[in-house]
This record gives structure tokens, sequence and C-alpha cells, in this order.
């Protein structure tokens, strides 16, 4: 059985299948795009998961205020929400693999820059860098693998790619607190330089040319996007999306120095914090993936973002360190649950407008302003109130997305 279609047929019954594209493809060659997208996608946010973590204590010992902690995560979401747009529109006319390759590129130069920087100011340029590198990357892949999707495995394809990046984002934390632990920050930067060239590395390799690329590109210009922008069932998903992103915003800035501060953790406790919630949901994925291709997706959405909702809120009520694991391991499995049905009807919706690349930035924007947002919102709860305070406004804030969300799916 061929790991991608593993639910589907085996090969030989594949051959000649037609797609989303609406032409005959060799299942093989789309194995090799998948897989190469795939552990590109994991090397690289693993190198990503191991920085961002300790961000917010490299930055506190700078002496940067709240708000200044919360800029430094909020400019990389202001600069990949400017770019998402123009990277996922263009990715849809002139293909996908020029846009990957230049974006891991960014992320390398972006990890020489941390090893020199020294100043908060600094670190918000350099982040404000990075987010245009993953606006050229993160949707522009997963468009990639949704053309490449049989109809009827949205969920399972969508769960399975979705394994790569949340069990990177799990291994990267856990790796950047032992790191810090037993070297120093410096050297979490270049383990982060390595794995992004890794990626960039198997991308150039092993994705098809151009030349070939450009033969399973539809022909036709992409859905305005003011067609787009009144499409309700797509509102749904990026209001949805853009709540759950705010609160693992406010989880990945302000945890690690909640748990800091109010319960004196080391660097590994913390980055096992951080690691555990992506974990649970990454576990999730494949085996919810495959339920949300044979059952209700709404109802698995709206289920995920109350555990999700709850979760945040008992950050808040935690008094111990096993109190946090199982605040942040409830929140990471609302997230599991609801994220392949999110994503998978992304995909399908993205076929029926015909334009994939387009329908992932808008997700991928939504998960932009949810980030930046989450952050300062968090920040200004520290600043102004106490730091614990902004979990209970994660909360609320999931707790409004899975409304809205339930609201916007209803016919009107």
């Amino acid at each position: 059985m061929d790991l991608f279609y593993a639910i589907k047929e085996p090969i030989s019954q594949l051959s000649g299948k037609i797609l989303r594209n609406g032409l005959k493809i060799i299942p093989s060659d789309h194995k090799t795009i998948f897989l190469t997208l795939f552990f590109s996608i994991f090397s690289t946010v693993t190198g990503v998961g191991i920085v961002v973590p300790l961000l917010p204590i490299y930055a506190h010992d700078l002496g940067a205020a709240g708000i200044y902690v919360a800029m430094i995560f909020g400019s990389f979401s202001i600069s990949r929400t400017f770019f998402l747009p123009f990277f996922g529109r263009l990715s849809d006319q002139k293909g996908r693999k020029p846009f990957i390759l230049a974006g891991l590129f960014a992320y390398v130069l972006v990890s020489i820059a941390f090893l020199f920087s020294s100043t908060v100011e600094e670190l918000i340029l350099i982040r404000f860098v990075q987010g245009a590198g993953s606006a050229m990357v993160m949707p522009v892949v997963q468009a990639y693998v949704g053309e490449i999707t049989p109809e009827g495995s949205e969920g399972y394809s969508m769960g399975l790619f979705n394994l790569s990046m949340f069990l990177s984002l799990s291994l990267g934390p856990l790796m950047g607190g032992v790191i810090r632990d037993v070297w120093s920050m410096d050297a979490a930067f270049a383990c982060m330089g390595l794995l992004s060239g890794a990626g960039l590395a198997f991308c150039f390799i092993f994705l098809p040319p151009l030349s070939e690329e450009n033969l399973s590109l539809r022909r036709q210009d992409p859905l305005p996007w003011p067609v787009l922008a009144r499409d309700r069932a797509l509102g749904a998903l990026f209001v949805f999306r853009y709540a759950y992103t705010a609160c693992i915003g406010i989880i990945w800035c302000f945890l690690p120095l909640f748990a800091d501060k109010a319960f004196h953790l080391s660097g590994s406790q913390i980055g096992l914090l951080v690691m555990l919630g992506v974990f649970v949901s990454g576990v999730l994925q494949l085996p919810m993936g495959y339920v949300a291709d044979r059952s209700h997706k709404n109802f698995m959405i709206i289920s995920g973002g109350v555990l999700s909702a709850l979760g945040m809120l008992l950050v808040f009520f935690s008094n111990s360190f096993v109190d946090l694991l199982g605040a942040v391991s409830l929140f990471g499995a609302g997230g599991g649950i609801s994220m392949p049905a999110i994503t998978a009807l992304a995909v399908i919706k993205g076929d029926e407008v015909k334009a994939m690349g387009s329908v992932m930035s808008v997700m991928t924007m939504a998960h932009s302003l949810g980030m930046f947002t989450g952050s300062i919102l968090a920040g200004l709860a520290m600043d102004f109130f106490r730091l614990e305070l902004a979990f209970p406004c994660g909360t609320l804030c999931m707790a409004l997305g899975t409304l809205c969300f339930l609201i916007l799916i209803r016919k009107p």
C-alpha cells in the first residue's frame, strides 16, 4: 500500500486516476512530491520550533517589556499577512516550486541573522523578514498538497501532512530547551539554520522542475478576491482558524514567561510544556483526518473548539507543573480534533473555486492575524493587569470563534 493513499487503493489500482487538476498522473510521482514536502516542512519547522519558544525569554533578558515581546511575534504575523495574498495568488498562476525555494532560503538567512542580533529592535526586524519567507512557504506547500489529494481523502491527506508540522513543532521546543540548558541560545539559532537548509535541499533536489509542474496548473485565472471574501463557508473557516491561532499565540508567547516567573521551571520543563500541547494535537491529526472523511466535519470543529477553550481556561487555574501539562494537553486535543476537518474543508473549497493557493493563503492569513492579535492581547494583559489573565482572554476568543463558525455555516 502507498503511504499517501493508504486509505484509498493500492498503487496498481491508482494508475491513471483522475485528480483535482483533471489530468492523469502517475501515483509514484505524487508520492515523491508529498514525501518531499512532508520531510522538508518537518525539518524546517523543527528548526523554527527550537528557537521561537525561547525568544520571549531571550527578549526579556535583553530588557524587553511585555508589549515588545508581543511585537517580536507580531512583526512576523504582520509581514506574513501582508505578503500572503500576493504569493498565494502568484503561485496559482506561476507555479509552486520557485516560491517554496525562495521562502526556505529566507529561513536560512534569518537563522544567520539571529546569531548576530543583540537588541530587541533587531529581533523585531528579523522576525518581519521571517514572516515574508513564511508567506512563500506554508500556503504554497499546502496548496501543492491539496492539488495532489484524491477527492474524498482530504481529511486523511491533510491530516497526514499536518502531522509533519505538529510533530516538528512538538519536537522543536523540547530540543530548544535542552540545547539552551546544555549549550546556549546561539547553538539553538545555529540548529535552526542547519535544519532550514536541509529543508531547502530536499525541495531543490526532489520537487519536479517548474516546466513539469506547469503541466498540472490550471490554465485559467483564479477566482477574484472580492468573490472569495463574500464566501460564508470560507469566512467560517477563517474565523475559527483565527481564534484557535490567537490562543496558540498566547501560549507560545507568554506561557514560557508564566511558567518561568510563577513556577520557576527549567528550560527543559518549559520546552516540554510547549511541546506537549502540539504533540497531542499532532498525534491526533491522522486518526481524526480519517474520521473527518467519514463523519460530520462541522461537528468535529465545534467539539474541538470547546475543548480548546476549556484548555486555555485551565491554564489560569493551574497550581503546579502537572496542572499546566494537563491544560495544554486538553488544548492540544481540541486542535487535533478540529484542524484536520478545517484543512479538509479548505481543500474542498479551494477545488470548488479553482484557487487552491488563494484559499490556503486566506487560511494562513487567519493564522497570522491570530498569532498577532493573540500575542498583543497577552502583552497588554501582562503590562496593564496580570500575566495570567491572558489565558482567560484566550478562552473568550476561542469561544467566540466557535460561536461565529456555528453561525456562518448556517445557510443564510
